[in-house]
């Protein structure tokens, strides 16, 4: 079976999956599609796509990072610290702290590929370290990212909304590029399908104005969600338009080809847990400050999740598979079912369950989309 085709293949199950698990939480509670819980769904997807997609970095060129949980954790409350009890202001805090997981996972990058070892073992040990780290950073205790009286950046990550008229004007602005590069690619002829790229394009539009039109019922467009897709075009860039996506799909092809082909491997799989390292910076900020303090329970699975919202968007566990749409895709599936269990007072042990079989049956599904 073609790549195209298996692509196809994995993506009406999807879909299904998606519109029933929206379909069932809607039934269950008239409150799931209102235009508040959207929003709080926007912000939730935020942050498990954001680290997804730097799961989906390190996954390509056929790695993995189990520490990244941890290091969400860790990373958002090494900030807290700075910002409660240190008394400094968020920005520097927030520097300071995503500066700290860029050299903590291009450290691990460089520990996988200088030593040889398996990225499942390093990360898992890591994993146990960041935890332990994290708990003795916040002392165990609750640290609030929002000292009284403090105008303060970082509890106003996941409190800010963009104003009705500016979030129209952004959906604009995405009709403008997403028709755009439409009209050019459609210019150029080739092997470009016209007709698919003019859907793809109308569908995201009708998507983003459908978005926006819903949770301007509630505060606007959340911050979060801005962020999300900011990192999610420069992702897609960064692997379909550069010469490191390339070298990402070509390690997780074939290594040995790539090595012999004249791609510093090593390097680029480095670079990879380095941006690993920004998306956990992030998502532990959005984390925090959603939850409005740094806790034990920060982060906790959230790897799991990433990598479930991968393998569930197409992305290959051995690598060289894969693209960002997909993962913003599984990263949604994710998300509703997380939303819709909470806001229906799951009990967590369900939940747990719940996100069990949902990662074994993402990874069956790999393993059937790679025959």
């Amino acid at each position: 079976m073609s790549a195209a085709r298996k692509t196809m293949s994995g993506d009406v199950p999807r879909a299904l999956a998606l519109v029933a698990i929206v379909a069932a939480f809607a039934a269950l509670s008239p409150d799931f599609l209102g235009a508040r819980n959207l929003s709080m769904l926007a912000i939730e997807l935020s942050t498990t796509a954001i680290l997804a997609l730097g799961m989906f970095l390190v996954i390509l060129p056929g790695h993995i990072d189990l520490s990244a949980g941890s290091g969400v954790g860790l990373i958002g409350g090494v900030a807290a610290v700075l910002v409660t009890r240190a008394g400094w202001p968020a920005p520097p805090a927030m520097a300071a702290a995503a500066a700290l997981a860029l050299l903590i996972w291009y450290g691990m990058g460089r520990i996988i590929v200088s030593q040889k070892m398996p990225a499942f073992i390093i990360t898992l040990g890591g994993l146990l370290v960041f935890k332990g780290l994290f708990w003795m950073v916040i002392r165990n205790a609750t640290v609030p990212v929002s000292p009284a009286g403090a105008l303060n950046v970082y509890a106003r990550l996941t409190t800010t909304y963009l104003p009705p008229a500016w979030s129209w004007a952004l959906v604009g602005a995405l009709a403008v590029l997403l028709f755009g590069n439409w009209a050019r690619r459609a210019r150029r002829g080739g092997r470009y399908d016209a007709e698919q790229g003019f859907l793809r394009a109308l569908i995201g539009v009708q998507g983003a104005a459908l978005f926006v039109a819903v949770v301007n019922g509630f505060r606007g467009v959340p911050l979060p969600a801005l962020l999300l897709g900011a990192s999610a075009v420069a992702t897609i860039v960064l692997t379909e338009r550069t010469a490191f996506g390339r070298r990402l799909y070509a390690i997780g092809g074939n290594e040995e080809a790539a090595h012999l082909a004249g791609i510093d491997v090593d390097l680029t799989v480095i670079h990879a847990y380095a941006l690993m390292g920004a998306a956990v910076a992030v998502t532990g900020f959005l984390q925090t400050a959603y939850a409005g303090a740094s806790t034990t329970t920060v982060g906790d699975l959230m790897e799991l999740d990433a990598i479930a919202a991968c393998v569930i968007g197409g992305t290959s566990l051995k690598g060289g598979r894969g693209n960002a749409r997909g993962v913003l895709f599984g990263s949604l599936i994710m998300a509703t079912l997380l939303n819709g269990m909470t806001l229906l007072a799951v009990p967590p042990e369900i939940k747990y369950v719940t996100r069990g079989l949902v990662l074994a049956l993402a990874v069956w599904l790999d393993t059937r989309l790679a025959r």
